[in-house]
């Protein structure tokens, strides 16, 4: 059946609705765009206090930051260094007292025209095994220095070595990280690509059911976080056993070991070289800022948080236990995730650390044209230039 309408009655629904318009409170929102209780009441509150982001950023600037870096001579430098390098330990959960054999096993060996490629696993905790590529350069004389390379998020180690989602050699470097592991190689250096905790391999079958791209992040860390441990301190022990590894190579020099990684890299890579004096030299790619304006600000991976940890010090302060060794940052200017101005800020302060050490020319930051992505072309040669003797 049609039913028709006359102006009259169009008139009539049209008055109604003005009815109904007029009887929502004030600065009410548009029907079908409502945003929640609040709505209409902005002006009888304090919005802000419902922000908790906004909350736990005012609880930052109260924060105690009770071992942040205040030294202002080289002896009281190296005491805060060994305070709170056991702290940050401790927070991220410590590490095993006695090391498992590596017992390490080659998969595969791949010649390419300037290096050759060894796929290899090792042993990291009992039963637990990381995954990671050597990359050896041809050209140069062993031992080689050697540089641990660390993925961020995406498809793992396979993105850092010239591997596509096909499991294919690709000649075209694509995506955020630009095979820098390759990058690595091409600068004289022995790359160790290593597959991270809850990536590519190093997942849980629900989670690689989702896809290569997909971490295992949330359930890994989540399950490390009930047990009075962290992601980062997995990961960090990880790098760890690479250098023990390391060590056992002819052809490869464990006395000139860096270690490098963009984003997730970037955090490892960070955390590494401040608790592992054995890494001489460190890159540090779209990670280093300030917790406030990154982690805390940014909906972030699970694999970012360490508890507690505010209440000794900030990023910097872990990035200082590095120092008077050579540290290289570089950030992206369009970053989004880790803002280049709190990426300035951050290194003025860890400026400040080298300074006390006598060692302003150990550390460089590079900010460069271009998003949340590796770059290197700057830090590659730092590396190689502090790797080389």
């Amino acid at each position: 059946m049609i039913v028709l309408m006359t102006r009259r009655d169009l008139a009539k629904l049209a008055a109604g609705a003005a009815v109904l318009m007029e009887s929502r409170p004030a600065g009410a929102a548009e029907a079908g765009k409502y945003t929640g209780a609040l709505e209409g009441f902005e002006k009888k509150v304090d919005m802000a206090g419902f922000d908790p982001v906004a909350y736990t950023k005012k609880l930052h600037d109260e924060a105690p930051l009770r071992l942040t870096f205040r030294a202002t001579t080289r002896r009281e430098a190296e005491e805060w260094q060994k305070q709170l390098r056991a702290k940050v330990t401790e927070l991220v959960g410590g590490f095993p007292s006695a090391a498992v054999p590596l017992h390490p096993q080659t998969l595969e060996v791949r010649e390419f025209p300037a290096y050759r490629r060894e796929k290899f696993v090792i042993q990291s905790r009992p039963g637990f095994y990381v995954l990671g590529y050597l990359l050896t350069p041809k050209s140069g004389s062993a031992p080689h220095p050697a540089v641990i390379c660390v993925p961020g998020h995406g498809r793992g180690v396979d993105d850092i070595v010239g591997i596509d989602e096909n499991g294919h050699d690709r000649t075209e470097r694509v995506g955020y990280q630009f095979d820098f592991a390759i990058q690595a190689v091409e600068h004289g250096m022995a790359a160790v690509a290593i597959e991270p905790m809850a990536f590519g391999c190093r997942r849980d079958p629900v989670t690689e059911s989702k896809g290569l791209g997909t971490s295992a992040c949330q359930p890994a860390a989540g399950g490390l976080l009930l047990l009075g441990q962290t992601m980062i301190g997995w990961r960090v022990y990880d790098v760890m056993r690479t250098i023990d590894w390391i060590a056992t190579r002819p052809e490869l020099d464990a006395r000139r070991v860096g270690c490098m990684g963009i984003s997730g890299g970037g955090t490892c890579t960070l955390f590494s070289a401040a608790l592992d004096t054995r890494i001489r030299a460190a890159m540090v790619s779209g990670y280093l800022n300030t917790f406030r304006e990154c982690i805390m600000s940014v909906s972030h991976c699970i694999d970012n948080y360490v508890p507690g940890i505010l209440n000794w010090a900030e990023q910097y302060d872990v990035a200082g236990l590095i120092a008077p060794r050579p540290l290289f940052a570089e950030s992206g200017e369009k970053d989004d995730i880790f803002p280049v101005a709190a990426a300035r800020e951050s290194f003025q302060r860890v400026q400040k650390v080298y300074a006390v050490f006598d060692a302003a020319a150990a550390t460089e930051h590079e900010t460069f044209d271009g998003p949340h992505s590796f770059w290197g072309k700057r830090g590659l040669p730092f590396l190689a230039g502090q790797l080389r003797s």
